[in-house]
């Protein structure tokens, strides 16, 4: 008999965890990252060549607001990124004495992040 009613014992605290009245909460996945959505900004030479360590410059024209990257060994600076958004920011590339025209990008905004419009830009420098 007290083996029966160890085993019973047992048996309802086994089930404790399961049944313990706590409300649950589902808490999903978090669709809004901390990591900045950065545009990718290519810089070539006249003839195509990508350019490494050029200066790309991003001014928000609304609020004046900048950043400054510079190309990595591809021609390549992600350092333009959605801190500048909302609206259209101007990107401008220099290499020496040899300077790219100005190119617009629209920044796209959500309840979350701005994406880039277009996503890339290949800024060329005059020869």
């Amino acid at each position: 008999m007290s083996r029966l009613r160890i085993l019973s014992v047992l048996l309802g605290l086994a089930c404790l965890p399961a049944c313990d009245n706590r409300p649950v909460v589902n808490r999903g996945e978090d669709t809004c990252t901390a990591e900045l959505v950065s545009l990718k900004v290519e810089v070539v030479t006249a003839e195509g060549v990508r350019v490494k360590g050029a200066t790309v410059t991003a001014v928000n024209e609304e609020s004046h607001e900048s950043i400054t990257g510079v190309t990595n060994e591809t021609g390549v600076s992600r350092a333009v990124n959605e801190s500048l958004a909302p609206g259209v920011t101007r990107l401008t590339a220099v290499a020496g004495s040899k300077v790219s025209q100005d190119t617009e990008v629209q920044w796209d905004c959500d309840g979350c992040h701005c994406e880039p419009i277009p996503d890339s830009v290949t800024l060329e420098l005059n020869p």
